[in-house]
């Protein structure tokens, strides 16, 4: 598995449509999050937009995981949390295609972005996980991943847990 930036905005189609099939494959977790009108029905242009979004925080980076060429994952981290009393650098999503849970790839994701953290120096890496995720809660905490918070994300104040690695 490799992890590679996301390539500069707009988007050719082919990606653009390889990124929307990961989107769709997810309705579970769109629909727990709203972050879509209708997650049974994803279009390319929301997630050009939900990617564009991503873009305008300083610090970000996106980065999508490949496998035998075939584009299994996205990562979206930021370098720093906008509140400048937290230190470490957030994982804000992390997601597989959903015909390949199970199989060890959000596992191999996560260490990819641990590793890439400790090599620029960060010392700890948090992320935040939706209250009603318990799937995602448990996937996190046996990954070492340690509730530091409950509080609600900033951008829809919806509650969430915040946990934190020591990397």
């Amino acid at each position: 598995m490799i992890l590679d930036p996301l390539p500069a905005l707009p988007l050719g189609d082919p990606l653009l449509a390889e990124l929307t099939a990961l989107y769709a494959s997810n309705t579970a977790f769109h629909t727990l999050t709203g972050d879509f009108p209708d997650p049974h029905d994803i279009s390319p242009a929301q997630v050009a937009a939900a990617l564009a979004q991503e873009r305008e925080h300083p610090g970000t980076e996106i980065l999508l995981a490949r496998s035998f060429g075939r584009l299994i994952g996205i990562a979206v981290t930021l370098a720093h949390h906008p509140d400048p009393a937290d230190p470490d650098p957030w994982i804000g999503l992390l997601m597989v295609d959903a015909s390949l849970h199970g199989q060890g790839h959000g596992r191999r994701m996560a260490a990819l972005v641990e590793d890439r953290f400790r090599a620029a120096g960060r010392s700890a890496v948090r992320l935040a996980v939706l209250a009603d995720n318990p799937k995602a809660l448990s996937f996190w905490t046996a990954l070492g991943y340690q509730v530091v918070d409950h509080r609600e994300d900033l951008q829809h104040g919806r509650p969430c847990a915040v946990l934190r690695k020591e990397l």
